[in-house]
C-alpha cells in the first residue's frame, strides 16, 4: 500500500470519527494526541496534519475517496469506517448518512459490503449483551459512605480473568479481519463488569462506558488507534478476498490492545475493591502507571497470543462475551 492510499484509508477514518458531530472536546484531544503519536512512532503520513485537514473541512470526502482506485483498499476504507461509527455504540442518523454516502463515493461490491454490515451489526449486538443497558433513569439515592468490597471470588483467580480478556485482545489484533479489532471493546465492557459484580456492584453500559472514558480510553479514539497502528504496521490487508501479513508476524497494535485491556482491568479491579472513591484525576493516573508494565508483560506472553490467534473466529468471540 502506498503513502497516499494509506492516507487517504487514514483520512476516511476520521472523517467517521467526527461524523456525528456529537464527539466531545475529550474525545476530539484523545484523538488529536493518537494522530501526533502515530505520525511520531512511523514514517507515514502526517496524521496530526490530516487531523486539521478534517477538522477544519480542508478536504472534502468526495476527494479522498476518489484517490482509492483498488476495490480491495476501498472495501478496507468502508470497513474501518463502519468500526469507527460503531465503536461507541448503535449508529445514529448522522452516522448512516455518512455511511451510506461513503459506501456511494466507493462504489462497492454490494453483496461483500452487506457481508461486512452484517459483521459489524453482530458486533454491536456482542457490545450491548455485554452489559445491561444504561439506565433510562435512576432513582435518587442518598449518598451514604463507600466501603472497601471484597470480592466474590480470589483475588488470584480474578487477576487470572484479566489476563485472559488481556491475552485474548491482543491476539484478536493479530488478525488481518476488520471485525477482529471491533470486538475489542465489547470484551473489555464484558470484563469491567464482571469485575463490578464480584465486588457486588451490578453495572450498566453507561456507567462501563463512562469509567473507560474516564480512564482515559475513549471508545472511539481507542478504536482509531487500533485501526492506525494495524494499518501502519502492515497487518491490515484483507485486500480483494486475500490476507496480506502472517498471523504470527509482530504487529504493532497487539502490544496496545493488550497492555490498554490489562490495565483497564487491574484499574477497575482497584477501583471497586476500594468502594469506588478514586476521582478522574487519580483514575487516569493510575491506569498511565499501569500501561507502562502491562505492555512489557505481553513480551512474556507473546507465544500463547500468537497460538491463541490462529484459533479465533467470531463464534469464540460471541461465546466469550456472552459468558458461555
Amino acid at each position: 500500500m502506498t503513502l497516499e492510499e494509506q492516507k487517504s484509508i487514514l483520512t476516511i477514518a476520521l472523517f467517521a470519527a467526527f461524523a456525528d458531530g456529537n464527539k466531545e472536546d475529550r474525545e476530539r484531544e484523545q484523538i488529536r494526541r493518537i494522530a501526533e503519536s502515530l505520525a511520531e512512532e512511523s514514517a507515514t503520513p502526517d496524521l496530526s496534519r490530516l487531523y486539521q485537514d478534517v477538522l477544519l473541512k480542508r478536504m472534502t470526502l468526495e476527494a479522498v475517496t476518489a484517490a482509492l482506485t483498488d476495490s480491495g483498499q476501498r472495501q478496507l476504507a468502508y470497513e474501518m469506517a463502519v468500526g469507527v461509527c460503531d465503536a461507541d455504540g448503535r449508529q445514529n442518523e448522522p452516522e448512516r448518512h455518512f455511511l451510506a454516502s461513503l459506501k456511494k463515493l466507493l462504489q462497492l461490491d454490494r453483496e461483500q459490503a452487506d457481508a461486512f454490515d452484517g459483521e459489524a451489526d453482530t458486533i454491536v449486538d456482542l457490545s450491548e449483551a455485554a452489559a445491561p443497558p444504561a439506565a433510562i433513569a435512576r432513582p435518587p439515592v442518598a449518598p451514604g459512605p463507600l466501603v472497601a468490597s471484597v470480592p466474590s471470588v480470589p483475588e488470584a483467580e480474578l487477576d487470572k480473568s484479566i489476563l485472559n480478556y488481556a491475552r485474548f485482545n491482543g491476539a484478536l489484533e493479530l488478525l488481518p479481519q476488520s471485525w477482529a479489532s471491533m470486538a475489542i471493546i465489547p470484551l473489555q465492557i464484558k470484563m469491567v463488569y464482571s469485575i463490578g459484580k464480584t465486588h457486588g456492584v451490578e453495572l450498566d453500559q453507561g456507567h462501563i462506558k463512562e469509567f473507560i472514558a474516564a480512564a482515559g480510553v475513549g471508545l472511539t479514539s481507542q478504536y482509531v488507534e487500533q485501526f492506525g497502528r494495524k494499518l501502519l504496521g502492515g497487518l491490515l490487508g484483507k485486500m480483494a478476498g486475500k490476507t496480506f501479513g502472517k498471523v504470527g508476524s509482530a504487529a504493532t497494535g497487539m502490544a496496545f490492545s493488550f497492555a490498554t485491556t490489562y490495565a483497564l482491568g487491574q484499574l477497575a479491579k482497584r477501583y471497586y475493591a476500594g468502594g469506588r472513591v478514586m476521582s478522574t484525576s487519580l483514575l487516569r493516573e493510575t491506569f498511565q502507571n499501569l500501561l507502562g508494565p502491562a505492555k512489557q508483560m505481553q513480551t512474556q506472553y507473546l507465544p500463547q497470543i500468537r497460538q491463541q490467534a490462529e484459533s479465533i473466529d467470531m463464534g469464540r468471540v460471541m461465546a466469550m462475551v456472552r459468558g458461555n
